[in-house]
This record gives structure tokens, C-alpha cells and sequence, in this order.
């Protein structure tokens, strides 16, 4: 398998949020690296860790999770060639305002923002399958697996509700 994934996090504080992502990624067989920078906090070694992927051979696509003020998601995007998705962590203290910061991003800054660490990690699988035919066949796998997944409990639901829609039972 060729590419990585390398996660990008402003402080221990989102490790949850980052483990969820690398659960995710294993799931898809990606490899995957973890490194706290800040964008705020510690510039100069963000900057470093994205001079030394922009000579790596291999895809590397990276996911930035940082909360509150997330400077570094446009941070890292302003400063690489690479794919940028930034997934920030929900807020207990600021509700659904901090995404704002994710989302408005001045012009030739462009990270995707995807949510969901899972949906983060499938974004970026889907980004690596269009060089590397085992991720991609991971991907179709996965896609068939909650297709058949939802079958299933469609198919059970039928059973405990009596006739299908088949059958001539009314919606």
C-alpha cells in the first residue's frame, strides 16, 4: 500500500477525537502519524512538519483537528500542496460556533471540513484509492458492508412489522 495519512493536532486535549480517526484509517488498512502543532502556540514546528512532508515521495494526505480558534487547518492548507481535511472536535463549551472557524477560510485556503472522524478517515482513503488500488478496493468493500448492513436490518425490521411493502402492506 502506498500513502499515508499524517493527523495533525493542536493539543492532547483532542487525542479522542484524533484516536477515533486513526481507528477509522486502520479499518481502511491506512498507515497513519500523529503529531501535536499548534498553530497558535507552536508555529515554527507546524511549519517544520509540513516542509518535511512536502519533500516526502509517497501520497500523504493530512487531517487537522484542532477546535476553538482552528487557525491550523487554514495554517497547514496555506502551506502545503497536500489534501487538508480538517475535522475539529465538537464543543461543549461553544456549541456549534467554534466551526465557523473551520469553515471561513480567506481565498486560496482550502481545507475540506468534514465532521465525523470516521467520515474524515473515509474522505481521505477515498483521496489515496485514486493511486492505490487496494485502498480504493478497501473503500468498495467498506460501501458494500454498511449497504448490506442496512438490508439486514431493514429485513429484520420487516420481520417484527409484519408484511413488506412487497407483500401489499400499506406504508
Amino acid at each position: 500500500m502506498s500513502g499515508k495519512v499524517v493527523i495533525l493536532t493542536g493539543s492532547q486535549a483532542d487525542m479522542p477525537h484524533v484516536d477515533a480517526i486513526g481507528k477509522a484509517l486502520s479499518q481502511f488498512g491506512i498507515q497513519h502519524e500523529v503529531h501535536i502543532a499548534s498553530a497558535h502556540k507552536t508555529p515554527r514546528r507546524l511549519l517544520d512538519l509540513i516542509d518535511a512532508l512536502e519533500h516526502v515521495a509517497e501520497p500523504v494526505v493530512l487531517i487537522t483537528v484542532a477546535g476553538r480558534s482552528n487557525a491550523l487547518s487554514g495554517m497547514v492548507d496555506a502551506a502545503t500542496t497536500r489534501p487538508v481535511i480538517a475535522c475539529p472536535p465538537p464543543s461543549e463549551a461553544w456549541g456549534a460556533q467554534d466551526i465557523w472557524s473551520s469553515l471561513r477560510m480567506p481565498s486560496g485556503v482550502a481545507p475540506m471540513v468534514v465532521m465525523d472522524p470516521a467520515n474524515a478517515a473515509l474522505a481521505a482513503a477515498k483521496m489515496l484509492g485514486l493511486q492505490d488500488t487496494t485502498i480504493r478496493e478497501a473503500v468498495r468493500l467498506s460501501q458494500e458492508q454498511q449497504v448490506q448492513r442496512l438490508l439486514d436490518q431493514d429485513a429484520a425490521l420487516a420481520g417484527t412489522r409484519g408484511r413488506s411493502i412487497a407483500e401489499g402492506s400499506a406504508l
